[in-house]
């Protein structure tokens, strides 16, 4: 049974612990969420919306162009200390936050803020498979990830709705805050296998490109980036352009927002839990494939709704439908993602694989998030979802050609 599989791994003493810390703080950068929208608007009213739009930007360049530098920057140092010392600036700076009374200040936090995360974050996925070590338990502990993310975003907003019905929104802050120092808590209190430091020091810009000169050296990585673009076309078009397809194009209220994105969190999470079992008959490649297909096909049929979108019964479940799908498909690519990184990497070369696929993942969202915008407010929403499905149709075929049978069979025999 699953929970036996996913209980299974959540009995090794260091994974547990090390989950907990993630949960801990994805609860906390879900309250972050909300407080952040709320003081944006306290600090600049109508323009809250460029506002949180720049504070967006920020985040993704933090994670595309410091990520691969601060992996260089620690790469000598030992696990623990890494994700303790980002934690710690995390949490000091959330505990600021509150505090700013100026635009400029807000972006300056978030900044510092998401620097942290770019060295939190693919450090602590690349211990987890040190951690793991077996293929089925490491699947399993990639299910329990991903089905993290979907419950903060779905549940997160929920928790701050209810605490903001006795506290003011300054105080969620302080909830990120402690979210932070949970985890930091949590990794102290683990022991971490020990970390192989690099013998030989190279030079720093080598050393901060190593990982995504992997990625274009290996066939399966080369399919991975194309991969990355498939999940940021569909992911793109649920986060930015929800809240028109809900309000303008099927007159619903911002609760239907919520259930908008409460159908893509569910079609994510009942595709990572679906994917133990069938990795066992499926290989990897064709998995994503497959999941690759459904995140085009949900995209293009996101411009059929739009199309066609009426205020009724049958426009929701249509809505629905398509959105689960794309939920479906980018589940798949993200939770399989880790498998693959896993495989093509050692101990000396997992951090600067992992930072690579956290900056260049991320990349693509620097073009889809402002084309699913732009596109959508200039052009309508059926030329946005048309445009990206077929970005997204384009790359899921070069990943089919990137990582191909042949090419693994010319790099073997290499």
């Amino acid at each position: 049974m699953l929970y036996s599989a996913s209980g299974s791994v959540l009995a090794l003493p260091v994974f547990r612990r090390l989950f907990t810390a993630q949960v801990v703080a994805l609860v906390g950068t879900g309250l972050l969420t909300v407080a952040l929208g709320l003081l944006a608007y306290e600090i600049a009213g109508s323009a809250a919306g460029a506002v949180l739009g720049t504070a967006l930007a920020i985040k993704m360049a933090a994670y595309v162009f410091l990520a691969p530098i601060m992996s260089a920057l620690t790469d000598r140092l030992p696990r623990k200390t890494v994700l303790v010392a980002a934690d710690v600036v995390r949490a000091a700076t959330a505990l600021a936050l509150p505090f700013v009374d100026q635009v400029w200040q807000v972006y300056g936090l978030i900044f510092v803020l998401q620097a942290a995360s770019a060295t939190f974050t693919p450090t602590f996925q690349a211990v987890i498979p040190s951690v793991v070590r077996d293929e089925n338990q490491y699947t399993r502990a990639l299910t329990l990830s991903r089905l993290a993310y979907d419950l903060e975003s779905l549940l997160s907003p929920l928790l701050a709705a209810a605490l903001l019905t006795v506290i003011g929104f300054h105080t969620l802050f302080l909830g990120t805050s402690l979210g932070f120092v949970l985890s930091t808590a949590m990794v102290m209190s683990t022991v971490l296998p020990k970390y192989a430091a690099p013998e030989q020091v190279e030079p720093f810009f080598q050393r901060a490109t190593n990982g995504t000169r992997a990625f274009l050296a290996n066939p399966a990585l080369r399919g991975l980036l194309a991969f990355n673009v498939v999940v940021a076309s569909a992911t793109a078009l649920v986060v930015v352009n929800s809240v028109v397809y809900v309000r303008d194009l099927l007159g619903g209220s911002n609760t239907g927002v919520a259930i908008a994105l409460g159908f893509f969190g569910a079609g994510s999470m009942a595709a990572a839990l679906c994917i133990p079992r069938i990795v066992v008959f499926v290989s990897d490649r064709r998995l994503m494939l497959g999941g690759a297909g459904v995140a085009c096909g949900g995209t293009a049929a996101a411009a059929l709704v739009a199309a066609t979108a009426t205020g009724g019964a049958a426009g929701w479940v249509a809505l629905g439908l398509v959105w689960s799908m794309m939920g479906v498909g980018t589940s798949v690519i993200g939770t399989l993602a880790g498998r693959v990184l896993r495989r093509e990497s050692d101990e000396h070369t997992r951090t600067s694989i992992f930072t690579a696929q956290f900056a260049l993942s991320h990349a693509a969202f620097l073009f889809t998030y402002p084309a699913a915008g732009w596109i959508g407010a200039q052009g309508g929403q059926v030329a946005a979802a048309m445009v990206l499905a077929t970005l997204a149709t384009l790359a899921t075929l070069s990943a089919a050609r990137l990582w191909s049978p042949a090419q693994i069979s010319v790099v073997a025999s290499a």
